[in-house]
């Protein structure tokens, strides 16, 4: 026998199966709650339970979201940018866990028997400090990124030609080949930018606010628990998605209702999730 067929064999080959191997190696037992797929549904009763105690201020501060997002929207109008008013109102959603910041504080309030005003919500004191800004920071700066992504998609497609308007580029989109073709490619990149900051700060800011941590350790366990609760993390995407697409249609009026809502509910999710 010769003496290479003595030698033991090493277990490399194991190793690189389990290397390539599928996503339940991934996961981590610690963190999975195994919870239904209609879990966040209850997440969304109890935001509703939130928003019905001690109403105004929450309707206060969707009001002032609103505010916000129109004059936003104005101003890119008055600036002649309104080529990037598409890419901005899909940004929202990359910032809102960190405008949310005062609805995580009155459902944390009303869990505790407390009462709160619209003060405390505006001006938050989080338990962790500064941290929630650098976070926010961040959530600010992967907008940019993708306003700035969505311009470039345009310019690939279409050139530096100027912008059409808003009637014409939706023409454009439904159309031609290269509007077909852009808004295939502009969902794809844009579903990234959205899943890494979903992922990021659905659960960071409001763990930023109840519990002494830092930044890049609350957005890692943030995107843990997104790991290991996939299931129950896209249906609560897809059900901000669909809410906040709803509120587009009413001109962002529909803002005032649906971001308390969603804010209330996304702390009792973070709840279920830690």
């Amino acid at each position: 026998m010769h003496e290479e067929d003595q030698m033991p064999q090493d277990d490399t080959s194991g190793r690189y199966r389990s290397e390539v191997s599928g996503i339940q190696e991934t996961m981590d037992p610690k963190w999975q709650r195994h919870l239904p797929l209609g879990a966040p549904l209850g997440w969304l009763g109890q935001g509703w339970q939130d928003l019905i105690r001690q109403p105004w201020p929450s309707l206060a501060y969707g009001f002032v979201v609103f505010l916000l997002a129109l004059a936003a929207t104005v101003m890119l109008f008055r600036l002649e940018r309104d080529y990037l008013l598409f890419p901005a109102l899909a940004g929202i959603l990359i910032v809102a866990p960190l405008f949310a910041a005062g609805l995580y504080v009155k459902s944390r309030s009303l869990a505790n028997g407390e009462r709160i005003t619209l003060r405390e919500m505006l001006f938050v004191r989080p338990r962790a400090g500064g941290q929630v800004f650098f976070t926010g920071m961040l959530l600010c700066m992967v907008m940019l990124l993708w306003m700035r992504a969505a311009v470039i998609i345009y310019a690939l497609f279409f050139g530096v030609n100027p912008f059409p308007g808003l009637d014409g580029v939706a023409r454009l989109l439904v159309t031609t080949p290269s509007g077909w073709g852009m808004l295939i490619v502009g969902l794809c990149v844009g579903a990234l930018f959205a899943g890494f900051a979903f992922a990021i700060g659905v659960f960071s800011i409001p763990m930023l606010l109840d519990e002494r941590i830092d930044a890049f350790t609350a957005m890692g366990v943030s995107v843990v628990m997104v790991w290991n609760n996939m299931g129950p993390s896209m249906v609560w995407g897809a059900i901000v998605l669909a809410l906040f697409l709803a509120s587009l249609l009413t001109g962002l009026v529909g803002l005032i209702f649906v971001f308390p809502l969603l804010g209330h509910a996304t702390w009792h999710a973070y709840k279920a999730m830690r």
